[in-house]
């Protein structure tokens, strides 16, 4: 299915604060290393201004000019990795781990409630416009699994349930704290640490 591209793209004031301390990171000659960030700025450009995080192709033809690139560099890499979005999205993109350890704790259970609360199969979008939900390999939080990621969050210790209040949250627009659902402290044991309990509050 073809993506309907938009012709035109302007950084606005926001990003472009955000370009000029991107930029100030990396010497003149190789600021072509500032692509990824400036990707990111795009999306995120995008999720505020549209409603959808994606990267547009006048985006990256954008960010070529601005670098001093060839456009095909930043194609290059908006397509290599896997979290820019090349095409648009809902507002919430809800990205599950499937992997071993997540599935072993439950991740399928997670994947029914997305498709019970948000009404969305993997590789699709609401009809609302709400969610797109995509599955992925390991999100790196494999000892608080299940995980969803939810935009930018990771939420953790999912089970149907918080699964579906968490989705009910994002449809009334509330955005709930990230982190372990079950108000475990980072990756400590579930019930709370087991050793250097005199720094457990810090």
């Amino acid at each position: 299915m073809s993506v309907e591209q938009p012709t035109h793209f302007a950084f606005d004031a926001e990003s472009e604060a955000q370009i000029s301390k991107v930029l100030a990171r990396y010497p003149e000659a190789k600021k072509a290393s500032a692509t990824i960030p400036l990707l990111y700025v795009v999306q995120r450009q995008m999720g505020r201004t549209t409603g959808s995080a994606w990267v547009p192709n006048v985006a990256m033809d954008e960010i070529a000019k601005r670098l001093g690139v060839a456009p095909i560099r930043v194609y290059e890499v908006a397509t290599f990795y896997f979290m820019f979005n090349m095409k648009p999205i809902g507002k919430h993109h809800l990205q599950l781990c499937g992997t071993t350890p997540c599935m072993l704790r439950g991740s399928d259970d997670v994947m029914r409630a997305c498709h019970d609360a948000a009404h969305v199969k993997v590789g699709q979008t609401s009809s609302d416009g709400l969610f797109t939900l995509t599955e992925v390999e390991c999100l790196g939080a494999c000892v608080n699994a299940p995980v969803l990621q939810v935009d930018d969050d990771y939420y953790e210790d999912l089970d149907y349930d918080r699964t579906v209040a968490l989705i009910e949250a994002l449809k009334r627009g509330e955005r709930p704290k990230p982190g372990s659902t079950i108000g475990r402290q980072t990756s400590a044991p579930e019930g709370g640490p087991l050793t250097l309990l005199d720094v457990a509050g810090e």
